[in-house]
Order: structure tokens, then C-alpha cells, then sequence
């Protein structure tokens, strides 16, 4: 209640400061990331001060018992919450033989907790390798502090499959509409069977090398290690600058950590930039270039492999180079921000 009350102070000065209800909201998260009062309590509070009320208190409502919410309730309805988070306010209502109305006021206003949906993440991370992140991202924090260029003769690259047919996001599906038309509808659909998978790496300047897979072919160790002679000779010819010392960076996939794949790096004297475990959120591919590749392609029937191929290696010559310049920035404050977060993932998946 206390936190409550602290809030609705907050949105007070804020309506004197004349800030709009959607300039308090965003204030009132930022300041209370876990116990913010929900968007609908914000927005009502700072109506509620725009129209000239003075009292953060809660006014007395007729017909409520002011036992309703006593000591012995609130305990009541904590215990409960705590053997089921997923409860619903009804179901505790029925449970506690209280009305609907007094619980929703308990939980909300005395325990000052919200319904919030569970956050996806790629993979629930262990202590341990929370840890390796940090390990990691600290380390290549360390090099590039000890040298500004580093990043500059670095090539990453990944792999990923490419649909004849990818549906939009409902984000890029959105229309501006006045009140009275009709919402648009569309029809539910789902990625396509035909898919091909590209292969790119890139540095700080652009695109470096990219290829498509054969149908049928798995990437596998020994095929890797052939796309790699392919990079190198490719590197040689377009960036003959840093032909001599570059360095691969590529993720922890059994294919790029192989025995067959580290004995040639090995042999062609290319060092490799350690990649933390389940990282995508500090891997450049999957952070940058993928989702920059395929949301223009969203949406689109490309009926054949070929269309895709095409369409893909359009879409990443459409990359301007500051992009890339940007995303390797990117990387390096990704690298600080997990170290932050304590090896946690820091970002919506």
C-alpha cells in the first residue's frame, strides 16, 4: 500500500508538472521497474489530479465493510498466492468465500502485485553458465579496451533458413485506421515448407562472403570446413587489408566447434573470438544481420528456391555499410550490458 500511495504522489507532481498520462506511465515504470501501478491505475490517478483532486488517499466506498481488508484477509490471501502464483481472482475469492472485488482490492493495492506473463528467453540459464557469459563478455571487453581496432578485423557469420514464405509480424501488419472503420483481418498462416539455408559472414564494412547450402546438404564439420576455405580465399580478395590477421568469430553449434573445424583454423593461422553459451542477444548475426535479412522478406511468396536465393542476396547488398559499423558498436555495449545483468539474458526474445 505503501509503494500504492508513493506512486500516486509521483503522478501528482508529474500532472503539476504537466506531463501527459503516457509521459507518467513511462516515468512511473522507470522508476518502479517491478511494483509500477499498472498503465490503466496510472492513467485514471493522473485524470483523477487533471480534474482537480487533491487526496492520494483511497476515498471510502458505500457498502464496503471495513473489515474487508484487515490484517487476517491480507495474510489469507498472501498465503494462497504463494502455494499458486497462476491463481485467478475469482478462484481466490471462491477459495477465501470473499467477493471478487475485496480480493482484486488486497492483491493490487495491499500486496501491490500485478498478472504478468513469463518472459521468453532461448534457454533457462544455469549459475554456472550465467557465469561464462560474464567470463566471455568481460574478456572480450578487456581486449577491445586494450585495443580500439580490434573490432575492425573481426569477421562473424552464422547460418539460417531462409522461407519461400515467412509471415509478417502483427507489428508490420498494423494500420493507422480512424475510430469508426473496421479493424483489418487477416488469415492465420504459417511458415512454408520450402526453405533454403544461407551462410554469411561480414565485418565491421559489410558483407564478406555468403553462400547457399544444396538441398540435402547438412552442415556438418567437414562441409564447414570447406565454407571456411571459401571465406578465406574470399578474404583475400575483397579484404586484403586484413588478409593477414583476421579472426573468425562464430557461435558454440557442434559444427563450428569440431575437432575437423578447430584443426584446420589451427593450421590456417585464424584465430578465433570466444562466444559466450546460448548468446544470441551478443552475436551479431542474431542480434543484426538475420532480423535485418529477413523482416523485408516477411510477408512475401517467393514460389521457388531460386526466388529466395535472389531475393535474399538482394536484401543483403540493400545494407547500408553503417549499419554494420553500427551493430559491431552495438556488440560492444552488449558485451558491458551482460556484464551488468550478471550474465543474465538482458532483452526480450
Amino acid at each position: 500500500m505503501q509503494r500504492s500511495l508513493e506512486q500516486r504522489y509521483a503522478i501528482k507532481f508529474c500532472v503539476k508538472l504537466g506531463k501527459s498520462a503516457t509521459e507518467t506511465f513511462d516515468m512511473i515504470k522507470q522508476a518502479y521497474p517491478d511494483v509500477a501501478l499498472a498503465r490503466s491505475g496510472v492513467f485514471r490517478w493522473h485524470q483523477a489530479f487533471l480534474e482537480g483532486r487533491e487526496e492520494v488517499a483511497d476515498e471510502d466506498r458505500a457498502g464496503r465493510p471495513a473489515t474487508s481488508t484487515n490484517t487476517d484477509n491480507v495474510t489469507r490471501v498472501r498465503k494462497v498466492l504463494n502455494s499458486d502464483r497462476r491463481l485467478s481472482i475469482r478462484l481466490i475469492a471462491q477459495m477465501l468465500n470473499l467477493s471478487k472485488s475485496v480480493v482484486h482490492d488486497i492483491v493490487t493495492e495491499h500486496l501491490n502485485m500485478r498478472k504478468v506473463c513469463a518472459k521468453m528467453v532461448p534457454k533457462v540459464l544455469t549459475d554456472d553458465q550465467k557465469l561464462r557469459r560474464v567470463e566471455v563478455c568481460q574478456e572480450n571487453l578487456n581486449m577491445c579496451e586494450s585495443d580500439p581496432q580490434f573490432l575492425n578485423n573481426v569477421i562473424t557469420g552464422d547460418e539460417s533458413w531462409i522461407f519461400e514464405y515467412d509471415p509478417e509480424t502483427k507489428r508490420q501488419s498494423s494500420e493507422w485506421h480512424t475510430p469508426a472503420s473496421p479493424r483489418p483481418k487477416k488469415g492465420r498462416m504459417s511458415k512454408s515448407k520450402v526453405k533454403t539455408m544461407l551462410i554469411v559472414f561480414f565485418d565491421i564494412k559489410g558483407i564478406v562472403h555468403h553462400e547457399f547450402v544444396p538441398p540435402g546438404q547438412t552442415v556438418n564439420a567437414k562441409f564447414y570446413v570447406e565454407v571456411l576455405k571459401r571465406l578465406k580465399r574470399r578474404v583475400n580478395r575483397v579484404r586484403q587489408d586484413i588478409a593477414a590477421d583476421w579472426k573468425l568469430h562464430h557461435d558454440n553449434a557442434p559444427a563450428h566447434t569440431a575437432f575437423l573445424v578447430n584443426s584446420y583454423l589451427t593450421k590456417a593461422g585464424i584465430p578465433t573470438l570466444p562466444q559466450p553459451p546460448y548468446s544470441p542477444d551478443v552475436a551479431p548475426p542474431d542480434f543484426f544481420l538475420f532480423p535485418c535479412l529477413k523482416r523485408p522478406m516477411k510477408g512475401k511468396h517467393f514460389e521457388t528456391t531460386e526466388g529466395i536465393q535472389a531475393a535474399c542476396t538482394s536484401a543483403l547488398k540493400a545494407i547500408p555499410e553503417n549499419a554494420f559499423r553500427d551493430a559491431f558498436n552495438a556488440w560492444k555495449s552488449r558485451w558491458q550490458r551482460c556484464i551488468d545483468a550478471e550474465g543474465a539474458y538482458f532483452e526480450s526474445f
